[in-house]
Protein backbone atom coordinates (compact mmCIF):
# COMPACT_ATOMS: atom_id res chain seq x y z
CA UNK A 1 0.00 0.00 0.00
CA UNK A 2 1.52 3.63 -1.16
CA UNK A 3 1.54 6.30 1.99
CA UNK A 4 -1.07 8.10 -0.25
CA UNK A 5 -3.68 5.23 -0.31
CA UNK A 6 -2.95 4.56 3.36
CA UNK A 7 -3.49 8.24 4.37
CA UNK A 8 -6.57 8.33 2.06
CA UNK A 9 -7.95 5.25 3.99
CA UNK A 10 -6.46 6.84 7.44
CA UNK A 11 -8.75 9.91 6.61
CA UNK A 12 -11.96 7.26 5.32
CA UNK A 13 -11.50 5.03 8.50
CA UNK A 14 -12.31 8.06 10.69
CA UNK A 15 -14.97 9.47 8.84
CA UNK A 16 -16.83 6.44 8.85
CA UNK A 17 -15.97 5.86 12.42
CA UNK A 18 -16.81 9.32 13.82
CA UNK A 19 -20.33 8.67 11.92
CA UNK A 20 -21.04 5.51 12.98
CA UNK A 21 -20.52 6.52 16.84
CA UNK A 22 -22.51 9.60 16.18
CA UNK A 23 -25.54 7.27 14.91
CA UNK A 24 -25.36 5.32 17.71
CA UNK A 25 -25.82 8.43 20.21
CA UNK A 26 -29.38 8.87 18.32
CA UNK A 27 -32.36 7.48 20.28
CA UNK A 28 -33.54 4.69 18.46
CA UNK A 29 -37.33 3.95 18.68
CA UNK A 30 -36.83 0.45 19.68
CA UNK A 31 -33.96 1.53 22.48
CA UNK A 32 -33.52 4.30 24.76
CA UNK A 33 -29.44 3.13 24.73
CA UNK A 34 -27.54 6.48 24.21
CA UNK A 35 -23.80 6.54 23.80
CA UNK A 36 -21.32 8.82 25.77
CA UNK A 37 -19.95 11.16 23.83
CA UNK A 38 -16.94 10.54 25.95
CA UNK A 39 -16.63 7.39 25.09
CA UNK A 40 -17.78 7.65 21.36
CA UNK A 41 -14.38 10.11 21.36
CA UNK A 42 -12.26 7.19 23.11
CA UNK A 43 -13.52 5.09 20.92
CA UNK A 44 -12.51 7.53 17.77
CA UNK A 45 -9.30 7.55 19.25
CA UNK A 46 -8.63 3.96 19.51
CA UNK A 47 -8.81 3.98 15.56
CA UNK A 48 -6.86 6.42 14.91
CA UNK A 49 -3.69 4.75 16.75
CA UNK A 50 -4.88 1.53 14.66
CA UNK A 51 -5.07 3.30 11.76
CA UNK A 52 -1.68 5.29 12.72
CA UNK A 53 0.12 1.89 13.10
CA UNK A 54 -0.79 0.46 10.41
CA UNK A 55 0.72 3.38 8.69
CA UNK A 56 4.07 3.20 10.10
CA UNK A 57 3.92 -0.91 9.01
CA UNK A 58 3.17 -0.09 5.50
CA UNK A 59 6.61 2.77 5.72
CA UNK A 60 8.45 -0.20 6.68
CA UNK A 61 7.61 -2.25 4.58
CA UNK A 62 8.25 -0.08 1.46
CA UNK A 63 11.84 1.29 2.97
CA UNK A 64 12.68 -2.49 2.91
CA UNK A 65 11.48 -3.10 -0.72
CA UNK A 66 13.40 -0.09 -1.59
CA UNK A 67 16.55 -1.53 0.49
CA UNK A 68 16.29 -5.03 -1.16
CA UNK A 69 15.49 -3.33 -4.91
CA UNK A 70 19.27 -1.08 -4.22
CA UNK A 71 20.86 -4.36 -3.83
CA UNK A 72 19.56 -7.10 -5.44
CA UNK A 73 22.23 -7.14 -8.20
CA UNK A 74 24.95 -9.64 -8.06
CA UNK A 75 28.81 -8.42 -8.22
CA UNK A 76 29.23 -9.42 -11.36
CA UNK A 77 25.69 -7.93 -12.53
CA UNK A 78 27.20 -4.15 -11.30
CA UNK A 79 30.60 -4.63 -13.21
CA UNK A 80 28.58 -5.46 -16.13
CA UNK A 81 26.37 -2.49 -15.63
CA UNK A 82 29.58 -0.22 -15.39
CA UNK A 83 31.32 1.05 -18.49
CA UNK A 84 34.70 1.75 -16.36
CA UNK A 85 34.47 -2.04 -15.66
CA UNK A 86 34.35 -3.64 -19.09
CA UNK A 87 37.83 -5.39 -19.07
CA UNK A 88 37.50 -6.70 -15.74
CA UNK A 89 33.99 -8.26 -16.74
CA UNK A 90 36.25 -9.39 -19.74
CA UNK A 91 38.95 -11.28 -17.64
CA UNK A 92 36.15 -12.51 -15.71
CA UNK A 93 34.53 -14.32 -18.56
CA UNK A 94 37.91 -15.45 -19.98
CA UNK A 95 38.98 -16.95 -16.36
CA UNK A 96 35.65 -18.45 -16.09
CA UNK A 97 34.47 -16.50 -12.76
CA UNK A 98 31.91 -15.01 -13.45
CA UNK A 99 29.47 -18.21 -11.82
CA UNK A 100 31.76 -17.61 -8.85
CA UNK A 101 31.54 -13.77 -8.06
CA UNK A 102 27.58 -14.71 -8.72
CA UNK A 103 27.91 -17.13 -5.80
CA UNK A 104 26.70 -16.75 -2.51
CA UNK A 105 29.61 -14.96 -1.21
CA UNK A 106 29.55 -12.72 0.47
CA UNK A 107 32.92 -11.10 -1.49
CA UNK A 108 35.28 -8.38 -1.48
CA UNK A 109 36.47 -6.97 -4.86
CA UNK A 110 39.09 -4.64 -5.87
CA UNK A 111 38.02 -4.11 -9.10
CA UNK A 112 40.71 -2.43 -11.16
CA UNK A 113 39.27 0.45 -13.82
CA UNK A 114 39.72 0.29 -17.51
CA UNK A 115 42.23 2.99 -16.73
CA UNK A 116 44.12 0.71 -14.89
CA UNK A 117 44.14 -2.07 -17.33
CA UNK A 118 45.15 -0.04 -19.83
CA UNK A 119 48.11 1.03 -17.88
CA UNK A 120 49.11 -2.45 -17.21
CA UNK A 121 49.24 -3.51 -21.14
CA UNK A 122 51.22 -0.52 -21.32
CA UNK A 123 54.53 -1.29 -18.79
CA UNK A 124 53.91 -4.91 -19.96
CA UNK A 125 53.74 -4.11 -23.64
CA UNK A 126 51.15 -6.35 -24.34
CA UNK A 127 47.72 -6.04 -25.77
CA UNK A 128 44.34 -6.70 -23.99
CA UNK A 129 43.55 -9.78 -25.98
CA UNK A 130 46.97 -11.32 -24.46
CA UNK A 131 46.73 -10.18 -21.34
CA UNK A 132 42.97 -12.38 -21.61
CA UNK A 133 45.15 -15.11 -22.70
CA UNK A 134 47.62 -15.46 -20.14
CA UNK A 135 47.15 -19.12 -18.56
CA UNK A 136 47.75 -17.48 -15.14
CA UNK A 137 44.86 -14.83 -15.94
CA UNK A 138 42.97 -16.52 -12.77
CA UNK A 139 45.31 -15.66 -10.28
CA UNK A 140 45.92 -12.30 -11.20
CA UNK A 141 41.88 -11.70 -10.93
CA UNK A 142 41.44 -13.76 -7.15
CA UNK A 143 44.09 -11.65 -5.81
CA UNK A 144 41.80 -8.61 -6.07
CA UNK A 145 39.21 -10.83 -3.88
CA UNK A 146 38.50 -11.31 -0.26
CA UNK A 147 36.22 -14.43 0.54
CA UNK A 148 34.35 -12.05 2.92
CA UNK A 149 32.80 -8.60 3.06
CA UNK A 150 34.96 -5.47 4.01
CA UNK A 151 33.23 -2.46 3.70
CA UNK A 152 35.51 1.14 3.95
CA UNK A 153 34.81 1.84 7.71
CA UNK A 154 36.24 -1.09 8.12
CA UNK A 155 39.35 -1.07 7.02
CA UNK A 156 42.60 -0.25 9.37
CA UNK A 157 46.08 1.06 8.34
CA UNK A 158 48.35 -1.68 8.00
CA UNK A 159 46.05 -4.45 8.15
CA UNK A 160 46.75 -7.05 6.31
CA UNK A 161 43.55 -9.36 4.69
CA UNK A 162 43.88 -12.60 2.97
CA UNK A 163 42.75 -12.90 -0.74
CA UNK A 164 40.93 -16.07 -2.48
CA UNK A 165 44.28 -16.72 -4.63
CA UNK A 166 46.32 -17.06 -0.88
CA UNK A 167 48.57 -14.09 -0.83
CA UNK A 168 47.59 -11.40 1.53
CA UNK A 169 46.62 -7.89 0.74
CA UNK A 170 47.82 -4.57 2.66
CA UNK A 171 46.18 -1.32 3.39
CA UNK A 172 47.59 2.45 3.85
CA UNK A 173 45.50 4.31 5.08
CA UNK A 174 48.29 7.14 6.65
CA UNK A 175 47.52 9.33 3.69
CA UNK A 176 44.40 8.44 0.82
CA UNK A 177 43.15 4.86 1.45
CA UNK A 178 45.64 2.92 -0.85
CA UNK A 179 45.35 -1.16 -1.55
CA UNK A 180 49.38 -2.61 -1.72
CA UNK A 181 50.32 0.11 -4.45
CA UNK A 182 46.91 1.10 -5.72
CA UNK A 183 44.98 3.81 -4.71
CA UNK A 184 41.00 3.36 -3.80
CA UNK A 185 39.18 5.22 -6.09
CA UNK A 186 35.44 4.63 -5.19
CA UNK A 187 34.24 2.49 -1.86
CA UNK A 188 31.34 0.92 -0.94
CA UNK A 189 29.56 -0.43 -3.88
CA UNK A 190 27.41 -2.76 -2.43
CA UNK A 191 25.68 -5.70 -4.24
CA UNK A 192 23.79 -8.30 -3.16
CA UNK A 193 26.95 -10.88 -2.45
CA UNK A 194 28.96 -8.50 -1.08
CA UNK A 195 31.00 -5.05 -1.93
CA UNK A 196 33.22 -3.86 -4.80
CA UNK A 197 36.02 -0.97 -4.48
CA UNK A 198 37.49 0.38 -7.27
CA UNK A 199 40.93 0.67 -7.64
CA UNK A 200 43.31 2.74 -9.96
CA UNK A 201 46.11 -0.07 -10.57
CA UNK A 202 45.91 -3.85 -11.40
CA UNK A 203 47.41 -5.79 -8.31
CA UNK A 204 49.95 -8.23 -9.49
CA UNK A 205 50.42 -11.31 -7.23
CA UNK A 206 54.23 -12.66 -6.73
CA UNK A 207 53.97 -15.65 -8.30
CA UNK A 208 52.94 -14.26 -12.18
CA UNK A 209 54.53 -14.66 -14.58
CA UNK A 210 54.09 -13.62 -18.27
CA UNK A 211 53.93 -16.11 -20.76
CA UNK A 212 54.89 -14.82 -24.12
Amino acid sequence: MTKERAKLLHAGVLSVAAVGLIAGCATDDETDTELDPETAEEEIEEVEEDVEEELDLDEDTEETEDNIEETEEDIVAIAQGDPEFSILVSALQEAELVETLQGEGPFTVFAPTDEAFEALLSELDITAEELLGQPDLGSILTYHVIPSEVMAGDLEDGQTAETVHGEELTFDLSGDPMVNDAAITTTDIEASNGVIHAIDTVLIPSDFELQE
